[in-house]
């Protein structure tokens, strides 16, 4: 089939929808589809459309189904999508009803949905691939690594904060990748890094050179607000990297409920004291390390691939 993946990130990005995007069109490719990944849909011929975003791709899946009444429109609903723009955007609530299926990306997205959409529902976990090479770590330090752009949603400075007054014997660095979103947390970051002896922004980064950070670090923080299913989730654990992660319902999904590294949302010394205890606690650092390892079936690229070619088997 002729698919067509929309994404509101554009080519070159690293935003998480792109990522995602062009994973999935790879997966398609392997399943013998002939797949394009684009921005908008301007009424090409197309058999199915695989929408990212139900607000910001809205006008393509209307004009997709304007031109394909009956032709499958599979929508992925983001973060922003499940929090905020489904509750009270017009067109993105448009485009959950002219979706044919819904993927989310963890289970408990359906509490989000009404009633009368939860059939359309799928669940599509996020795979990963094992790092190529077993890099070696800096045992002069503890590394933590923040692989997140800068904006209000994802607490990005969160660690940062938190490393301001652990003990000085501690060996802690953090390290935060991602391009700030808007001048007010660029001047945040800046100052951070200027002020905190223990933090180093590196802003934007290739994809391949913000894996080997992760591979190359002790512990991942994930400080977002909310998420629609964080994919650094599957990378961090198929890298064997512990997570330490504020405890929103996403990655109490992917990582279970009894994950013993969770911080409440925003909680600078909960974090502080999860991160010294990964550092200092031998035992706590080694059973983090061993729950990320047993979730690792979950997030096998096979999985994905095999849920993708059910779903394209289901819809035509």
């Amino acid at each position: 089939m002729k698919v067509r993946v929309v994404t509101p990130a554009p080519p070159g990005s690293t935003a998480g929808n792109r990522v995602t995007a062009q994973r999935w069109a790879r997966i398609l490719c392997t399943l013998g589809h002939r797949v394009r990944v684009a921005t908008d849909y301007q009424s090409e011929d197309c058999d199915v459309l695989v929408a990212l975003h139900a607000r910001k791709s809205a006008d393509a899946a209307a004009r997709f189904k304007s031109r394909y009444p009956d032709a499958p429109l599979i929508v992925c609903l983001t973060g922003t999508d499940l929090h905020n723009d489904i509750h009270r955007d017009r067109a993105a609530r448009r485009t959950l009803a002219l979706a044919t299926c819904l993927v989310v990306l963890y289970p408990g997205a359906e509490e989000q949905l009404p009633d009368s959409l939860k059939s359309k529902l799928r669940v599509i976990y996020q795979s990963a691939m094992k790092p190529q090479k077993r890099y070696h770590r800096d045992e002069k330090h503890f590394d933590v690594c923040v692989l997140a752009h800068l904006r209000y949603v994802k607490d990005p400075l969160r660690a940062a904060m938190a490393s301001r007054h652990l003990p000085r014997t501690s060996r802690i660095r953090i390290t935060q990748v991602g391009a700030a979103l808007s001048d007010v947390m660029e001047r945040s970051a800046l100052a951070e890094h200027v002020r905190n002896p223990r933090f180093a922004w590196m802003g934007e980064q290739s994809r391949a050179h913000t894996l080997r950070i992760l591979a190359t670090s002790d512990a991942l923080v994930l400080s977002s607000r909310s998420e629609g299913g964080a994919n650094v989730i599957s990378e961090a654990v198929m890298a064997t990297v512990p997570i330490l992660a504020s405890k929103i319902v996403s990655s109490v999904d992917l990582l279970g409920r009894d994950y013993p590294g969770f911080f409440s949302v925003g909680n600078t010394a909960e974090l502080r004291a999860l991160m010294y205890r990964a550092e200092t606690d031998r035992i706590f650092y080694d059973d983090l390390r061993g729950r990320v390892t047993r979730l690792a079936d979950l997030f096998r690229p096979g999985r994905e691939r095999e849920s993708w070619r059910r779903l394209l088997d289901e819809v035509s």
